[in-house]
């Protein structure tokens, strides 16, 4: 019998560890420009973004964002734009993949909370639609292209 791991790695996508933390949500490490941090995914994030105080550590170049950011409990919050990052989780890595900045205290407050730690930011629905990620909610693991 071939199990899903085997179907997709024969496929060609890589599979990346997750932790499921007390939120309910998934924990992964991955860099930014060569700079670790810790990131939750999030599939009813329409946007892949970055926390305001986390940019100077990802070294990131942002620009001025007409969009506005909800979600979470917050609605109407200031935005900036990251263009063309580097990305990579373990070994698997892209170039010119953008970010969204807006204030993440309301995630990190929600997370201590729950006494977890904070994140830097969060993976969401354009990187997984992007890279055909494929969730194990079974096994705990991402799978991506």
């Amino acid at each position: 019998m071939t199990t899903l791991r085997n179907h997709l790695e024969e496929r060609g996508f890589y599979r990346i560890p997750l932790k499921k933390i007390a939120s309910g949500h998934y924990k992964l490490s991955a860099k930014i420009n060569g700079r670790l941090g810790e990131f939750i995914l999030d599939t009813g994030a329409s946007t892949s973004c970055v926390g305001f105080a986390s940019a100077d550590h990802f070294a990131l170049k942002s620009e001025a964002s007409k969009v506005k950011a909800a979600g979470a409990g917050a609605i109407n919050m200031v935005t900036k734009l990251a263009r063309k990052n580097s990305f990579s989780i373990g070994t698997w890595s892209i170039d010119k993949m953008d970010f969204m900045l807006f204030n993440l205290s309301h995630v990190n407050e929600a997370l201590l909370d729950v006494k977890e730690s904070e994140i830097q930011g969060i993976i969401g629905a354009d990187f997984l639609k992007l890279r055909r990620g494929v969730i194990d909610y079974g096994r705990n693991c991402l799978y991506i292209k």
